[in-house]
């Protein structure tokens, strides 16, 4: 995600990431996917890092889907715009992860073997305030940007196409989306 940044200006240090990205990529071949048979369950991740750095003032949003815990959908970007806590920040990915909740579900119910009706799609997160306020009914807060994305998170809560559930930052697989991660939790992630 960081070196695509710079593929129109590269210098010494990209390229040496480069390399380094091409030399996992080069011993790690091997891995895949394992995916079981259905019925499937299909499960999201949501996760967010608020201005990990001084030089950049926008936080970074990630999200995995999984299926019958294989990973079918993920993505890791900048947000759009600049949250003035950890809890917009999350609040900002969990509309993203939720709008791509809704297309998934929808793109399930088409295929003809699937089971109907299609369960609401549960969207894990670490954190219990932003999951509080997606869950509550009053909006107090001011920015017109997240008064948009609560009604939005509302609707699709209430019309059963997610729902939210708690889980623990070291659980939360999407987790490596947006942190650097040490070469420890590299490894474990991949073993999963």
């Amino acid at each position: 995600n960081r070196l695509s940044r710079y593929t129109s200006n590269t210098d010494v240090s990209h390229w040496k990431g480069i390399v380094r990205v091409l030399r996992y990529l080069r011993y790690t071949w091997d891995y895949g996917l394992l995916y079981t048979r259905y019925p499937a369950v299909l499960k999201g991740y949501s996760d967010s890092n608020w201005i990990s750095n001084t030089k950049h003032s926008k936080s970074t949003s990630g999200y995995v889907f999984t299926l019958e815990e294989a990973t079918v959908s993920w993505k890791s970007s900048k947000q759009m715009c600049i949250s003035r806590s950890t809890m917009e920040s999350e609040f900002i990915a969990f509309d993203k992860v939720a709008r791509k909740a809704e297309w998934l579900r929808q793109f399930v119910k088409n295929i003809q073997c699937w089971s109907k009706p299609v369960p609401a799609i549960c969207i894990y997160c670490d954190s219990q305030s932003a999951i509080s306020r997606a869950q509550s009914n009053m909006y107090n807060g001011k920015s017109r940007h997240i008064r948009r994305r609560h009604n939005s998170i509302r609707q699709l809560l209430s019309n059963g196409v997610v729902y939210l559930d708690y889980v623990k930052s070291k659980d939360n697989i999407a987790d490596p989306l947006t942190k650097w991660l040490s070469r420890v939790l590299v490894e474990k992630s991949t073993k999963r």
